[in-house]
């Protein structure tokens, strides 16, 4: 008698997805005007989510836009920062939304700056904790918190994240870059987007806020938000 001898073995599948992680994949030097309209305007081969995003966003890249180009074109010293916004949902679907804002470094961020080289109390080191918020007001000067923080949608009520931190220098250029991952647990229509000097909520001195067309998270969804403060020499 022949004996038969079966085995069992284990079997799966194994999925992967690319997830750009904290470095973001976004530039972190100042853009060209080609980059920004590569970066900011719909173009062929985008999705169509992307490209209706950025058509609906171009008067919110205009406002900043105008006013950088005479600054560069006189060589005048002058500092702004740029926003670019990538979508994780849940799922696992990565959408690369481009960039947002070319926008407001406030009076009360330029007051703190001034501040620490005064060995104050304040430590611009600290600026790298990122809000997210549903306020549709423009950006300004005088700004010193979101139009409408979240609070407890942020996976840690409260709390906003902390970014990661880095910094580069071209020619005349220096530019300061944090990238932060702004989870939520549940639906929000983000339509703004600040840089703060604390974490906790309800406070902090605010660097810079950025107003974007909506990006609607649902629970589990984070938006991750590379935000890089450009500073240029000149007189």
């Amino acid at each position: 008698m022949v004996a038969h001898v079966s085995e069992a073995r284990p079997e799966g599948d194994l999925q992967l997805s690319v997830i750009r992680g904290f470095g973001s994949g976004w530039p972190t030097l100042p853009l060209s005007l080609s980059e920004v309209e590569k970066y900011g305007s719909p173009r062929r081969g985008l999705s169509d989510e992307v490209n209706r995003w950025r058509k609906s966003n171009q008067p919110n890249l205009a406002r900043g836009l105008r006013k950088i180009l005479p600054a560069r074109a006189l060589k005048i010293p002058h500092f702004y920062g740029t926003l670019f916004l990538s979508v994780f949902r849940a799922d696992g679907l990565v959408v690369d939304l481009g960039l947002a804002s070319l926008r407001v470094v406030t009076t009360a961020g330029v007051r703190f700056i001034c501040d620490d080289f005064n060995a104050g109390s304040t430590d611009v080191t600290n600026m790298k904790f990122h809000g997210i918020g549903t306020g549709a007001v423009a950006e300004a000067v005088g700004d010193t918190a979101l139009g409408t923080e979240i609070t407890t949608a942020y996976t840690t009520d409260n709390t906003r994240p902390t970014g990661t931190q880095a910094s580069a220098t071209v020619s005349t250029n220096a530019t300061y870059t944090t990238v932060g991952t702004i989870t939520v647990d549940a639906s929000v229509a983000a339509t703004e987007h600040g840089i703060f000097s604390q974490a906790a909520t309800g406070g902090g001195t605010l660097l810079d806020r950025s107003v974007f067309s909506v990006v609607n998270l649902a629970s589990g969804d984070s938006l991750q938000a590379t935000y890089v403060l450009t500073i240029n020499s000149g007189g």
